[in-house]
């Protein structure tokens, strides 16, 4: 994804756009500390990048263009699952990295396509139409130099690297760019007077592995062109839910019930779309003064239709009592998750347990 945090904050609010956004805590509000969780595009203009401390990049930003907002954590897993849907409408054998940030072995999709390149672009436009968000689309024959094409033509690029032509692409790059060289190597390259690709690529293998050892072997091949390293498929997923974040407090029952409706919706959908059905339902809220308050209830049999999952969050909610109407936060999960190939029975609204984690 491109600058992943920022442009979803800038989603949320356009008027960010504009700005040098760093997307850290505030190192005038926390006694200077803070690390720069990501940087807009604007403010990497001046320096900004991840991982600086905070007061540094502002310090480079002039102040009026400069606009600071906390991470929101819980809006960017939500966004990145959207995304990983999107995956997993391409192929099962997806490795995600980080939230923003995937491997995908397309050799055999669901799509059905042997072009990659009109696999990256039904990836990119479907993350535009679905998210209102761009990524990069890197595409190779290894890990690694997929990895590097990604990077190589940002925001919103697309890169291909044949074989033949893998060696040649590397040559310019700058070691500080590849993947798996840390600032210790980069330090003791320097000091062997090697700066970019070329310079590792004329370096003798038995001197690189002398010097590096196993961590040498693993740069000497990739700089070659050579990644052995399998995509390793995501996991089973555990469960499905959706949750939402409010600018302004529910503040009636009204307007929560209807929020639960509305997520029990989504995730119905999710769970149809899945073809999974499952057995726990969660309920998670946080209120105004940022408490946050889980349940769950289980059951015998299978969960999946909107109104089976709205009765069960209303209960759960109506049993809470909520003294404080101030609600910011409203999520629910479905878990315990089975394939539909699994018997389906009616719902069975007896409880298997009844408890707060």
């Amino acid at each position: 994804m491109d600058a992943f945090f920022a442009s979803v904050e800038e989603r949320e609010h356009p008027e960010y756009k504009k700005k040098c956004l760093i997307v850290a805590q505030d190192p005038r509000k926390h006694h200077h500390h803070g690390v720069v969780t990501t940087a807009n595009y604007n403010a990497r203009k001046y320096g900004a990048h991840s991982a600086m401390p905070a007061q540094q990049a502002v310090d480079l930003i002039p102040k009026e263009k400069l606009v600071i907002t906390p991470p929101n954590f819980e809006l960017y897993r939500s966004v990145s699952n959207q995304i990983h849907d999107i995956f997993a409408d391409v192929t099962d054998n997806y490795q995600s990295v980080a939230l923003d940030e995937a491997y995908l072995d397309v050799t055999k999709n669901k799509l059905n396509e042997t072009n990659t390149i009109k696999i990256a672009n039904y990836i990119q436009q479907r993350i535009v139409k679905e998210t209102n968000l761009t990524c990069s689309v890197g595409i190779s024959y290894n890990k690694f130099l997929a990895k590097m094409a990604s990077d190589y033509r940002k925001p919103f690029g697309r890169t291909i690297i044949l074989g033949k032509y893998a060696k040649e692409f590397l040559k310019p790059i700058p070691i500080e760019k590849f993947n798996g060289i840390g600032k210790a190597m980069q330090e003791k390259l320097h000091e062997m007077d090697i700066y970019t690709g070329e310079d590792l690529q004329k370096l003798d293998q038995d001197k690189f592995l002398q010097r590096f050892g196993k961590m040498g072997y693993v740069i000497y091949k990739r700089v070659h062109g050579i990644d052995d390293a399998p995509v390793e498929g995501h996991r089973a997923r555990k469960s499905i839910g959706r949750e939402r974040t409010y600018n302004r407090n529910l503040v009636t029952e009204e307007q929560i019930y209807r929020e639960l409706d509305f997520l029990a919706e989504l995730v119905s959908q999710d769970l149809k779309k899945k073809r999974q059905h499952g057995k726990t339902v969660v309920l998670k809220l946080r209120n105004s003064d940022f408490e946050t308050i889980t349940k769950r209830m289980s059951f015998q049999d299978y969960v999946q239709t909107k109104s089976e999952i709205y009765r069960v969050a209303k209960d759960i909610y109506d049993k809470l009592k909520v003294t404080d109407k101030k609600i910011r936060l409203l999520g629910i999960t479905v878990t315990n998750l089975d394939p539909l190939s699994y018997e389906e029975v009616s719902l069975n609204l007896s409880y298997k347990e009844d408890k707060y984690e």
